[in-house]
């Protein structure tokens, strides 16, 4: 038998991916929209904050959530002072190419942290109790799950009342839109960016908590893969938008969590090869993205 009997078990972890994988789309979407950059190296926001949240495990479990959320959003702005705003005026090419410098220059710096003791990769132990399982309609789903969808609806819910009805948010639509008229207009770049970078960052701290509890083992290639499939995933979705972008994350989430929990153990090697050719079915067919209905965004081409 190829695939497995699908059952509630089955659906709940596939809505827990694909509420994390939203996340993540969101804090993407969030870089790009008002930087026009893809950041690869979101993902290593995800593995500082595993990181973090693994060194500090002896301490109190709100301490070391806090610690996370502080390091994580640190070093999101100190990569978008330091590195993104001297290479505002650069082409799309060199911001991409510098975002993958990043992503391997804080895995090395992780590999050398992380291999001190003479052993690669660090346990965040403090946060599995958060993993245990409860019953419902008699399956057992893990209690991280239900986080997880919840953080995702509330996440989007406080995003979306601070893009429409805060002045932050406002510039912050505008300047996604179109930063050049934005800034004539008196949107200024310095005060954006930043908060959208912040606002990026609370959410890889997010992710970094629930993907943690579920793969408590952090390694330097901590959250890797899922970021490169949420790229795939926004780009199906609609990059150029955010919201559609996260419903390309929630998407590409849910069907990889689908697809992993219907095929057998043994054939859960062909799970990246199911996804991917959905994908490129999807991009034959509608190669602007599944959710992006109508005119595009205009795209400036610098800051």
């Amino acid at each position: 038998m190829i695939l497995g009997v699908l059952d509630f078990q089955t659906l709940t972890d596939a809505v827990g991916l694909g509420a994390i994988y939203a996340l993540m789309a969101v804090g993407i979407g969030l870089v790009f929209g008002v930087l026009r950059l893809v950041n690869f190296a979101y993902g290593q926001l995800v593995m500082a904050g595993a990181y973090t949240l693994a060194y500090t495990s002896a301490w109190p479990l709100a301490a070391s959530i806090l610690a996370c959320f502080g390091v994580v959003v640190g070093l999101a702005l100190a990569m978008e002072t330091a590195v993104f705003r001297p290479l505002r005026g650069q082409s799309p090419a060199v911001m991409l190419v510098t975002t993958f410098a990043i992503s391997f220059l804080l895995q090395a710096i992780a590999l050398i942290l992380d291999l001190r003791n003479g052993q690669l990769g660090e346990v965040a132990a403090s946060l599995t109790t958060l993993a245990q399982p409860i019953s419902i309609a008699g399956a057992q789903v893990r209690e991280i799950t239900l986080v997880e969808l919840g953080v995702a609806i509330g996440a989007l819910l406080l995003l979306a009342l601070l893009l429409l009805r805060t002045t932050i948010g406002l510039h912050t639509r505008a300047a996604a839109s179109d930063f050049r008229t934005a800034r004539l207009l008196g949107v200024r770049a310095n005060r954006v960016i930043p908060a959208s970078v912040a606002l990026s960052g609370l959410i890889a701290a997010a992710v970094a908590v629930m993907m943690t509890v579920q793969a408590p083992l952090v390694t330097p290639d901590f959250a890797l893969r899922e970021t490169i499939v949420v790229l795939v995933g926004v780009v199906v979705g609609g990059i150029d938008r955010l919201w559609t972008a996260t419903l390309g994350g929630f998407a590409i989430g849910f069907v990889s969590g689908l697809i992993n929990g219907l095929l057998p153990t043994d054939k859960t090697v062909y799970l990246p090869s199911a996804v991917f050719a959905l994908v490129i079915l999807v991009l034959l067919l509608r190669p602007e993205g599944l959710f992006a209905w109508g005119r595009r965004a205009a795209v400036p081409d610098r800051v």
